[in-house]
């Protein structure tokens, strides 16, 4: 199986290119970003992109892939509505609407976030900006699945770039064994996510929009 990915430099895009270069199944992983990786892996090729709203001209080289695993994102903590919705729902469609031309029908995996509102109009900024993109996604042709985890574990030795959620994380690690076991449906991991992708991303799964509960589910627990 033949792999895009978006947003490998970041948490969740760390653990998921990790489990691609893990699986045996994986003939090639190909990642998509600002910045390359650094990763040496006979089975990775990278292609440093600069402007992550515009594809032009890209067609061929995102073409023949069997899935979209889309990890691109940023917290929505200081930004304005417009600037996240730029990121968050201009870089998803602008990927998106490009693999809907390319390869129609195309498995495309989108890292969405537990508490998305597809009604458009609560409250939560960052929740209404994810629920226009998951909406958008799914009217595209594409064979969309839209992952919402609750509180994501870091494993492997990966970290998350933004210093305040260094911090929690830093402080609930010696906590994991005790959330995990009173809130399992709330708590996943790096690892767990990425395996549940490629499994959806080979065998499907009986709903579109998967909840922390579903993406273990999917991942094997």
């Amino acid at each position: 199986m033949k792999v895009l990915i978006f947003g490998a430099t970041g948490m969740v895009g760390q653990g998921v290119l990790r489990e691609c270069l893990h699986d045996p199944g994986i003939s090639l992983a190909v990642t998509i970003g600002r910045t390359a990786t650094g990763i040496l892996n006979p089975k990775l090729r990278e292609i440093v992109h600069e402007d992550m709203g515009d594809y032009a001209g890209m067609e061929t080289e995102l073409g023949g892939f069997d899935a979209c695993l889309f990890c691109l994102g940023v917290s929505s903590s200081g930004m304005s509505e417009a600037d996240y919705a730029r990121i968050t729902f201009g870089y998803t469609l602008a990927a998106a609407e490009t693999l809907s031309r390319v390869h129609p029908g195309m498995t495309f995996l989108y890292v969405s976030g537990a508490g998305t509102d597809r009604s458009e109009k609560g409250r939560a900024m960052w929740a209404r900006v994810k629920g226009r993109t998951e909406n958008a996604l799914l009217r595209l042709p594409l064979s969309a699945y839209l992952f919402r985890p609750g509180f994501i574990e870091p494993m492997d030795g990966i970290k998350s770039k933004t210093a305040a959620y260094r911090t929690v994380y830093a402080l609930l690690r010696p906590l994991m064994p005790l959330l995990r076991w009173t809130m399992p449906n709330l708590v996943t991991s790096t690892r767990e996510v990425g395996r549940a992708m490629l499994s959806v991303a080979r065998h499907g799964y009986r709903k579109r929009i998967l909840e922390t509960r579903n993406i273990r589910e999917a991942a094997g627990h």
